[in-house]
């Protein structure tokens, strides 16, 4: 028997799919997630589930009448964390997306299919900078992709006036991991429009007006609460502009673990950009005793490097919630 041809004959061994927190991101990635708790703490988790399916009902046919009664129950609740299987739903039901979904039906899909863009070009340029070590998003011209062009697409149709910009890329990528496209465009929507809170479109706008106004309070703030580490500052001529910005453009969702993202969005949909403020503050507290020994260079990379341990939710965010925090918003 003529003997087969080695290339054909030979078994190649299937590589095997790369490693995955349980989030999707790549293992040992900046935004890679603490391992899963142990075992003790599933039956907690599913009875903390249950409270909330409760407090949802069937189809969220329970969710605002039980917000009206019982709102700081469902505070306490959401600071705590929403259980990660029914974030997506939660999260459009705070933000006000639900309705302008239900008040506007075809409207998105008139947008992806029919309209066209001024930003088309951008948006795919930007694409692949997107959340990069997450499965959903790594493959080019692949379904996360395909979602995240029509996302960004429509809403720069829906909104010529702001079209787009390279920081909402990571707005529209998180929301695509917890929704539908059609949910998650019109959550960004709710979120720029100010369907429940005050309208975040300024953070995009030309001269990015609403960044320069957040950023001069927090200015102020660091002041009030850090006088310290704002003379500090001051000294070595530091502002906000060097190491915040993408705090208040992206949410805390560009180079932050993606737990503490989440924990946040949870506060800043159901409470607003008060949440950004403060994290930033605590951020500043939790390392104010070295900050304010360390010269420009170094203090630059620390204010853009938190350590692993400064970034824990489950500290970070109490001493978050000490902050009082009063906001202005002038009109843009």
């Amino acid at each position: 028997m003529e003997k087969g041809n080695s290339d054909d004959s030979e078994i190649r061994p299937v590589s095997s799919p790369p490693p995955v927190d349980r989030f999707g991101f790549l293992k040992n990635q900046q935004n890679g997630a603490p391992q899963v708790s142990s075992q003790s703490s599933i039956p907690r988790e599913k009875e903390r589930i249950k409270k909330w399916r409760k407090m949802i009902g069937v189809g969220g046919i329970d969710w605002k009448h039980y917000v009206k009664r019982k709102p700081h129950v469902v505070k306490r609740r959401i600071r705590k964390g929403i259980p990660d299987c029914l974030r997506g739903l939660v999260w459009q039901f705070i933000s006000g997306s639900r309705d302008l979904l239900l008040m506007n039906p075809g409207v998105y899909e008139q947008l992806v299919i029919y309209e066209s863009s001024a930003s088309e070009m951008d948006i795919i340029r930007d694409i692949s900078r997107t959340f990069p070590s997450h499965v959903f998003f790594q493959l080019r011209h692949g379904p996360g992709q395909r979602s995240l062009y029509n996302v960004l697409k429509a809403y720069s149709v829906y909104d010529r006036e702001v079209g787009y910009v390279q920081g909402m890329g990571f707005l529209a990528g998180l929301l695509l991991l917890y929704m539908s496209e059609e949910d998650a465009f019109w959550l960004l929507v709710a979120l720029l429009k100010g369907a429940v809170h005050a309208p975040m479109e300024g953070l995009y706008q030309v001269g990015l007006p609403l960044v320069q106004q957040y950023l001069f309070q927090f200015e102020s703030l660091v002041k009030e609460y850090m006088p310290k580490l704002g003379e500090h500052f001051a000294q070595e001529m530091i502002n906000p502009t060097m190491y915040c910005s993408q705090w208040f453009i992206t949410v805390f969702s560009y180079s932050f673990p993606f737990h503490l993202t989440l924990r946040i969005w949870d506060v800043f949909l159901h409470e607003g950009v008060k949440i950004v403020f403060k994290v930033g503050l605590a951020l500043l507290k939790s390392r104010q005793d070295e900050l304010v020994q360390y010269p420009f260079e170094k203090l630059l990379h620390a204010l853009r490097n938190f350590p692993e341990d400064a970034m824990n939710p489950d500290t970070l965010l109490p001493l978050a919630y000490s902050f009082k925090v009063l906001i202005f918003f002038s009109p843009t």
